[in-house]
């Protein structure tokens, strides 16, 4: 099994590149985030090797939470590992996590590949599986933090860095003064 490596890129296409270790190319489906990294820079992935009995395809992630995630989507019947990488493709691990925990098929419904008889499918499957962001007091997702959480991943935050700001945020705020209160928290970490 192959679970993590390491190398120069050497070549890419639309969904994949050719990672170049020892001597040997792996071609590695994969995320277009890890696709805008330059040719023949070093990259590092996690990676789920999928056996069939035609092939076997590569699919590598950047980070371990990322292939944990994947590896739970092709756990959803009807979901293999091309749409799990669509599904993973189309948003961040967490805002995905916050539309399975509230329930929220339209989410997968714009994905490639994915029905709304799917969506709903992964949602009931993987809703006791994830455990979501805890940004409410009883652990869901409070919507007016969910829609914060999206705000500053858009402007390229991590989930990490917007989870520890967001117990600060004055929740009495409008939103556009809870997101400039974050921007401002976030400017002096």
């Amino acid at each position: 099994m192959i679970s993590y490596l390491s190398g120069k890129i050497i070549a890419k296409g639309e969904q994949y590149l050719v990672l170049e270790n020892n001597g040997i190319g792996y071609k590695i489906f994969t995320t277009p985030k890890v696709l805008e990294l330059p040719m023949e820079a070093r990259a590092e992935l996690h990676t789920y090797l999928q056996v069939r009995e035609d092939a076997l395809q590569l699919f590598g992630f950047e980070n371990a939470e990322d292939l944990h995630f994947f590896e739970q989507l092709i756990t959803v019947s009807g979901v293999g590992p091309k749409v799990a990488l669509a599904v993973l493709s189309a948003g961040s691990v967490e805002i995905t996590k916050q539309a399975i925990a509230a329930g929220d098929a339209a989410v997968f419904t714009k994905i490639g590949g994915v029905g709304k008889k799917t969506a709903e499918k992964i949602i009931l499957e993987l809703k006791e599986k994830i455990s979501a962001p805890d940004f409410g007091a009883e652990g869901g997702v409070s919507r007016g933090l969910g829609d914060i959480f999206s705000a500053l991943e858009t402007l390229g935050y991590t989930g990490r860095e917007i989870k520890k700001v967001l117990p600060e945020i004055d929740a009495h705020l409008p939103e556009e003064e809870k997101i400039k209160q974050a921007l401002r928290i976030l400017g002096k970490k």
